[in-house]
């Protein structure tokens, strides 16, 4: 039986296999969608998915939309443009997207993160957020109650149809 050499050497030879190690921008623009959720002061990312105050999906159901990277073989760069609470530092919101982004980037990909550009396009309160905030659930909700009274309108008139036929009628006028 051939022997298959010692632990030591199989890592040896594992350092001769040749390849690379790529990112898509979207997996980058993902992590960093997920990992601003929780920032305290930060309503909102423009244009892209977020969990509101009420916890549901806003915008848009794509965590990387409003997200912008470039992706390079060892670092990253970001762009955001967000929407912050009245009366929050600014500043220290700022510091906390570029902490939390580059710990999750190096924690899950290795790359540096080497610059974080971020707009603040509007302030606003809670409450004001969560009166502008019109929600992906909330539009489904509606399309498909409106939708289902629409649908059964029409075969309550489809029922009173056949009803009303009588066999020498046939069921359809």
């Amino acid at each position: 039986m051939k022997s298959f050499g010692t632990m030591a050497e199989k890592d040896k030879n594992d350092h001769n296999i040749k390849g690379e190690l790529t990112y898509e921008d979207k997996v980058i623009q993902k992590i960093v969608g997920l990992a601003l959720e929780n920032i305290d002061g930060l309503l909102s990312i423009e244009g892209g998915f977020f969990s509101n105050l009420t916890g549901k999906l806003v915008n848009n159901e794509d965590v990387t939309s409003g997200v912008d990277v470039e992706v390079g073989k060892t670092q990253v760069a970001v762009d955001l443009k967000v929407i912050v609470e009245y009366r929050k530092n600014v500043p220290e919101i700022y510091n906390q997207i570029k902490d939390v982004i580059c710990k999750e980037v190096a924690n899950m990909t290795d790359l540096d993160v080497v610059e974080v550009n971020v707009t603040v396009t509007d302030i606003k309160t809670k409450e004001q957020q969560k009166k502008d905030e019109i929600t992906v659930q909330d539009r489904v909700t509606d399309a498909v109650q409106s939708t289902g009274k629409f649908a059964s309108k029409q075969v309550d008139k489809v029922v009173d149809k056949v009803d009303d036929a009588t066999p020498e009628q046939g069921r359809v006028k």
